[in-house]
C-alpha cells in the first residue's frame, strides 16, 4: 500500500504527537508511525507537564491519540519506520511490515533510547527509584538520602541541581572522578561526599533502592538515585538521510526545526538534551508550524502559476 501525505512523523512520542495535533488543526494529511515503545515507560508518571502531572505514560499517549485522532486527517500506524528515501517534495517511509507511505515533509521525532544498563541492580530500581531528571522526579524524593552516580563536570552541575531537593547526598562517580583540584575544592566547601571507588551493585528491594555498594567496601545508603544515562537517538534513519548530527547522534536543526537536509524536519529528544516531556512536545508544536508554514506557502505559489 502506498498512501502520499503531507507529512510523515516518525515518532509517537510527546513531541511527534503534539505536531501531529498541529497539523491534524491545520487540516494536513499526517501519517504518525510509532512502534509503541517510548523510553519513558519504564517510569511510573510523567511530572511537570501542565494538566498531565502525575499521569502514567501510557495514559499520556491514551489521551493524547484520543484527542488527535479527532481530526480525520492525521492517521496513525503502529510500526516501525524500517528505510527512508527520496527528497523534499517526496519522502518514501517503507515500514517493517511492509507498508511505503510518501509524504511531502518529514519529521523526525524519534526521540533516545537507553544504552544497556552496566551497573548490576540498576535496572532493577531505574523508573522506580532511579532516575535521570531531577526536574522530572525531584519533588518525590525531595529531603531524601541520594546517591548520584555521575562524573567530572556534571557531578558538579548536578550537585548544584540537586541541591535544591536535598542537601543529603553523595557523589559516586563509579570510578575515577573526572574532577580537577578547583572542582573537588568546591564539593568539598558545600560538603558534598565524593566516593570514586566502582560501584560493586545497587541492592533494592521490589523497586525501591537501600544502598549502593562500592568495591572498596563501603556502602551508600540512600531511597533514591539520580543517575547520568548513556543514550543513543531513537533511529539512524536521519543520519542515512544525511542529516548532520552532533557527536553523540542528536540532530541538528535550526530555529525552526530545519535540519540540513531541504524538507526534512526533527524535534523532541532526537533534535535536543533537554529531555522533558514539555520539551519535547513544544519543539514538536514548532516544527509543525514550520512544516505548515512550508507546505502553506508552496501550495499559494503553486496555484499563483496556474
Amino acid at each position: 500500500m502506498k498512501k502520499v501525505v503531507d507529512v510523515i512523523i516518525i515518532g509517537g512520542g510527546p513531541s511527534g504527537l503534539n505536531a501531529a495535533l498541529v497539523l491534524g488543526r491545520a487540516r494536513k494529511d499526517v501519517v504518525v508511525i510509532d512502534d509503541g515503545r517510548p523510553r519513558n515507560k519504564v517510569t511510573r508518571e510523567t511530572h511537570g507537564f501542565l494538566t498531565r502531572d502525575g499521569a502514567t505514560p501510557s495514559e499520556f499517549r491514551q489521551i493524547a491519540k484520543e484527542q488527535i485522532l479527532a481530526y480525520p486527517s492525521v492517521h496513525i500506524m503502529e510500526d516501525t519506520a524500517a528505510a527512508v528515501t527520496g527528497t523534499e517534495g517526496s519522502f518514501e517511509v517503507t515500514t517493517a511490515e511492509g507498508q511505503v507511505v510518501i509524504g511531502r515533509k518529514l519529521l523526525f521525532a524519534v526521540g533516545k533510547k537507553d544504552q544497556p544498563l552496566d551497573i548490576p541492580g540498576l535496572s532493577e530500581v531505574y523508573g522506580k527509584s532511579a532516575f535521570v531528571c531531577p526536574y522530572c522526579d525531584g519533588w518525590e524524593l525531595r529531603d531524601q538520602s541520594l546517591g548520584i552516580i555521575v562524573s567530572g563536570d556534571r557531578a558538579v552541575h548536578m550537585a548544584k541541581i540537586i541541591s535544591g531537593w536535598t542537601n543529603r547526598f553523595t557523589i559516586c562517580t563509579n570510578g575515577p572522578d573526572g574532577l580537577t583540584d578547583e572542582q573537588r575544592e568546591e564539593l568539598k566547601l558545600h560538603q558534598v561526599p565524593v566516593m570514586d571507588s566502582p560501584i560493586q551493585s545497587i541492592e533494592s528491594e521490589d523497586g525501591m533502592v537501600r544502598q549502593i555498594v562500592l568495591e572498596d567496601g563501603n556502602k551508600v545508603e540512600c531511597t533514591g538515585i539520580f543517575f547520568a544515562p548513556k543514550l543513543v537517538i531513537g533511529s539512524d534513519l536521519a543520519q542515512k538521510l544525511g542529516c548532520e548530527v552532533t557527536e553523540s547522534g542528536t540532530v541538528i536543526v535550526d530555529e525552526f526545526a530545519k535540519t540540513s537536509v531541504p524538507g526534512v524536519f526533527s524535534s523532541g529528544d532526537a533534535a535536543s538534551e533537554m529531555y522533558q516531556a514539555i520539551t519535547a512536545a513544544s519543539l514538536g508544536a514548532l516544527a509543525a508550524v514550520s512544516m505548515n508554514s512550508e507546505l502553506n506557502a508552496e501550495a499559494w505559489n503553486n496555484a499563483g502559476k496556474l
